[in-house]
C-alpha cells in the first residue's frame, strides 16, 4: 500500500477509517448489563458498603445483574499469589463484568488502602486479555465530614490508567452518618438523587458501550507493533 504523502510517519496498512458502520454491536448481548462493585472500607457500619448496596438496588431496578464484591480476606497486593481465592474471585468478576462502580472514603485526603488494595491486584494485561479495558466506570465517595471531590478524582486517574471508560457524573456524599439510617438506607435528599443519576448513566453508557469495546478499544500503535513482530519473526526465519 502506497505511504500516505501527508502523513509519511503512518502505516496506512494498520490504519484504518474510523466508520459508524465499524460500531455496529458484535457477540451475545441478549442478558443484562453486568455491573461489578467495589467499596473501599472493612468496618461493620461502613458507609461506602452502604452506598454501594444502594446504587446496587438503582441498577437491579434498571435490568443490571449486580456483584459486589467483599474485600475482607483479600491479602495486601504482592503478599501472595496470583492464584489466591480473593484474588482469583476479584479477577474473574472483573473479567465478567461490562461496567464497573468503585466507591470509597476518604482517608488522608485520597482512597483507602482497601479500596486502593482492589484495584491493584487487577491487572492490566492477562496474557491477551485486559481485564478492565473497555469497561465503563462510576466513581463515588463518602466524607466524614464536609463533601470533597479529592476520591473521585483520584479514582478517575485510575480508571483511565486502567483504560476504562469512566462515565462524566459522580457521587460525593459529606457528612455520610447523616446520610443512612441504622438499617443502613440511605435516606431521601439531593445526595441520593446524584446517586440515581450517576447510576442512570452508568447503565445507559454500558448499553450504549457493550458490544463495540473491541473496535473502539483497538489502537493504531498496537496493531503496528504486532505487525512489526510479524515481520521481525519472519526475518529471523530466513
Amino acid at each position: 500500500m502506497d505511504k500516505i504523502a501527508s502523513l509519511p510517519n503512518i502505516n496506512p496498512e494498520q490504519l484504518g477509517l474510523p466508520t459508524l458502520d465499524k460500531l455496529a454491536p458484535v457477540g451475545e448481548l441478549t442478558h443484562p448489563p453486568r455491573i461489578l462493585m467495589l467499596y473501599g472500607s472493612l468496618r461493620e457500619r461502613s458507609f461506602s458498603r452502604f452506598l454501594t448496596e444502594e446504587a446496587g438496588r438503582i441498577l437491579e431496578h434498571f435490568g443490571a445483574e449486580v456483584r459486589i464484591f467483599d474485600p475482607k480476606d483479600l491479602p495486601m497486593a504482592g503478599s501472595v499469589s496470583e492464584d489466591h481465592p480473593k484474588v482469583a474471585e476479584l479477577r474473574e468478576l472483573c473479567l465478567w463484568s461490562e461496567g464497573q462502580v468503585w466507591c470509597s472514603p476518604e482517608r488522608h485526603g485520597t482512597v483507602t488502602a482497601v479500596m486502593k488494595n482492589q484495584i491493584d491486584w487487577i491487572p492490566l494485561e492477562m496474557g491477551a486479555i485486559r481485564p478492565s479495558q473497555g469497561r465503563t466506570l462510576a466513581v463515588m465517595q463518602v466524607c466524614g465530614g464536609s463533601q470533597s471531590f479529592n476520591v473521585v478524582n483520584t479514582l478517575r486517574l485510575l480508571g483511565r490508567w486502567m483504560r476504562m471508560f469512566t462515565i462524566p457524573n459522580q457521587s460525593s456524599v459529606p457528612m455520610a452518618y447523616k446520610e443512612f439510617d441504622d438499617a443502613g438506607r440511605m435516606r431521601q435528599s439531593g445526595y441520593y438523587d446524584r446517586v440515581v443519576d450517576v447510576m442512570e448513566e452508568l447503565f445507559k453508557m454500558t448499553l450504549l458501550l457493550r458490544g463495540r469495546t473491541d473496535y473502539l478499544t483497538d489502537r493504531y500503535s498496537e496493531r503496528n507493533e504486532r505487525s512489526m513482530k510479524v515481520i521481525d519473526r519472519a526475518i529471523e526465519r530466513i
